[in-house]
């Protein structure tokens, strides 16, 4: 699981770092969907680590603004590098059951599948965004460029 959470924080930046040369235009893509713009991907990844470092009792949970233009985009990216760090270091501790409140209902779930959702969360929302923008002619980065065998690559180049 540690590797996973390593992986997914190191894409995560890889994504936002590349996201922020793009135009501001870039932000208003979409696929199909006109309420899922690529501002708002870039928003809900952010609110969505946010939303598991509270489901884990780390800290409490937080309203992520949207980016209005690209600069934005780096505040973004150092949030979510907070949250991330949070989630990776949540791994440290044992396997036990959590509860935490989602609404008025309280949610009883291990903290593994907390840490493996926040890692198929980002991942569905990373690929979500680039399609986004591919779709409407800007390119950032490749999917393959922050795959596994990148991330073990940098890993072993110790950069």
């Amino acid at each position: 699981m540690d590797r996973s959470l390593r992986h997914m924080a190191w894409a995560n930046q890889r994504i936002y770092s590349a996201f922020a040369t793009l135009p501001d235009e870039a932000l208003d893509a979409y696929i199909v969907n006109p309420d899922w713009t690529a501002r708002q991907i870039l928003q809900h990844i952010v609110s969505g680590a946010d939303w598991y470092v509270y489901c884990l009792g780390i800290a409490g949970w937080n309203d992520i603004p949207q980016p209005r233009v690209i600069a934005d985009v780096s505040n973004l990216a150092m949030t979510l590098a907070s949250c991330d760090a949070l989630i990776l270091s949540a791994a440290l501790a044992d396997d036990e059951p959590l509860t935490f409140e989602d609404g008025e209902k309280k949610i009883l779930v291990l903290r593994s599948t907390l840490l493996a959702e926040a890692v198929l969360h980002a991942t569905e929302h990373r690929a979500h965004l680039l399609d986004a923008i591919e779709s409407r002619g800007f390119t950032a980065i490749s999917l393959d460029n922050i795959d596994l065998w990148s991330f073990e690559s940098f890993e072993r180049r110790g950069s």
